[in-house]
């Protein structure tokens, strides 16, 4: 009789509610610890907008040392930045981030060199460095210049008609120049005419486009630079005519190259596959998707890269160099050695049909321990140029150029991309469309509905 109580269905149906709570508490009180530990977001636009990018994780998930973001701001705006530097927190137990209010704490502020709101600064290796805005690209860029440290430089050859780094328009180097300098770069521009030698300070030589031949002592000292361990970066345009617009065969330079393994044809491809149209180039620019497995390249699979006005190159093997071909067109490409006529005409009967290659990459054995010269070889100058250094992964190709260059592997990769501009854009015919739907059809559905359910009902 005493235990009669513990066999009613009220006691079993309050030990079954229990029993049911306590398990639910203790899923939840699991799941909570785990989500604390192993914070995982999953993003589903279609640019990745909120991904950290290939670049990012390969260099936050690779850190050796100890590295400390600070973030200074007001209190209240602790939440923006938090949106982007919190995925940095999670990719690595080497990196903290720190959201520091200056107004609370200005000795640590005034210590730190903070002047405005919204400052980012990067410690690593006794090193600081400021990211200049909150995003992606700028705090990877911090993050970078703070591991590495010393002073990479980047020269680029003037006096013979090359493209400017100072000129804004569409075929000059501006944005190209910027590019260079937010990866952890310097930049400055060097005359092989006012004095035929390479300054010890290059890291990598730039040669973007001459349009006049280069003297003999200019490439003179090209080639001794190249094969005392420097590093140069080739970008050769066709030999053409078009116009006004010449461009000079550079026969000295071209001989150069072809002693380094790399011959220059005097030539210019046409796509004619028709893909390009969809992104509004014409067949002069070939589209690239074709990539070989050189370190520059590996990680480029599935993006697109172009090419305005190029050339074909082609390998060879010679003395104490080793070449290797980087990317190349698609089979419905076509070389025309018709440079002469404004008007560019295919004539599949005499010209002859791809792929063609349009990027190589080579080293020369120096014959110094752990020295080797390196050089790129590019068959057009203007895939860099202000008009279409944005498209598609031609950012990520020339930064990945310099960092195979400067003996940088570990930071070949995909870069952060920009937002993409996904604006709605309406004629006024759909705007008014709308807001008649909206404001007259829609509500009229409504009150047609119910006047119809009362209706019945009465």
């Amino acid at each position: 009789m005493k235990l009669h109580w513990l066999k009613a269905k009220q006691t079993k149906f309050s030990a079954y509610v229990t029993l049911y709570i306590l398990i639910v508490v203790a899923v939840l009180g699991v799941l909570n610890f785990l989500a604390q530990r192993h914070n995982k977001s999953f993003d589903t636009t279609s640019n990745k907008r909120f991904s950290l990018s290939d670049q990012t994780h390969k260099v936050v998930g690779n850190l050796k040392q100890d590295v400390k973001i600070s973030y200074f701001d007001r209190t209240s705006s602790f939440q923006n930045a938090r949106d982007l530097l919190d995925r940095y927190d999670n990719l690595s137990a080497k990196l903290s981030v720190d959201y520091i209010d200056p107004d609370r704490k200005p000795a640590i502020a005034k210590t730190v060199g903070v002047r405005n709101y919204g400052s980012i600064f990067v410690e690593a290796a006794g090193r600081k460095e400021e990211a200049k805005s909150l995003s992606e690209e700028e705090v990877t860029g911090a993050l970078i210049r703070a591991l590495k440290g010393g002073v990479r430089t980047v020269c680029f050859v003037s006096g013979s008609g090359e493209r400017r780094t100072d000129d804004s328009d569409r075929q000059g180097y501006s944005n190209f120049k910027e590019l260079i300098e937010r990866n952890n770069y310097k930049t400055q521009t060097v005359s092989l005419i006012e004095k035929p030698e390479v300054p010890k300070d290059c890291t990598v030589l730039v040669v973007g486009g001459p349009r006049y031949d280069y003297q003999q002592p200019a490439v003179t000292a090209i080639k001794t630079y190249v094969e005392s361990g420097g590093r140069a970066l080739l970008l050769l345009d066709p030999p053409a005519r078009f116009g006004r617009d010449e461009t000079s065969e550079n026969a000295a330079l071209v001989d150069l190259l072809g002693s380094w393994g790399v011959t220059i044809n005097k030539d210019l491809i046409l796509d004619t596959s028709g893909i390009g149209q969809l992104f509004g180039l014409s067949e002069a620019v070939p589209l690239v998707a074709s990539y070989e497995f050189h370190a520059i390249v590996r990680e480029m699979k599935e993006v697109a890269t172009a090419f305005p006005l190029a050339r074909s190159l082609d390998t060879k093997t010679a003395d104490k160099v080793s070449t290797e071909k980087l990317f190349s067109t698609s089979a419905n490409s076509f070389a025309t050695t018709n440079l002469t006529s404004s008007e560019i005409k295919l004539d599949p009967k005499k010209d002859k049909k791809g792929p063609f290659t349009l990027g190589v990459a080579g080293t020369y054995t120096t014959g110094k321990e752990n020295v080797q010269g390196r050089y790129v070889v590019v068959g057009s100058s203007g895939w860099v140029s202000n008009s279409i250094l944005r498209f598609n992964g031609n950012r990520d190709l020339a930064m990945n150029m310099f960092n195979w260059l400067s003996s940088d592997e570990d930071l070949i990769s995909i870069r952060p991309k920009e937002p993409e501009d996904r604006r709605l854009s309406l004629t006024v015919r759909q705007m008014r469309l709308i807001l008649y739907t909206c404001l007259i059809f829609m509500p009229l559905a409504v009150i047609g509905a119910g006047i119809s359910v009362w209706w019945r009902r009465r």
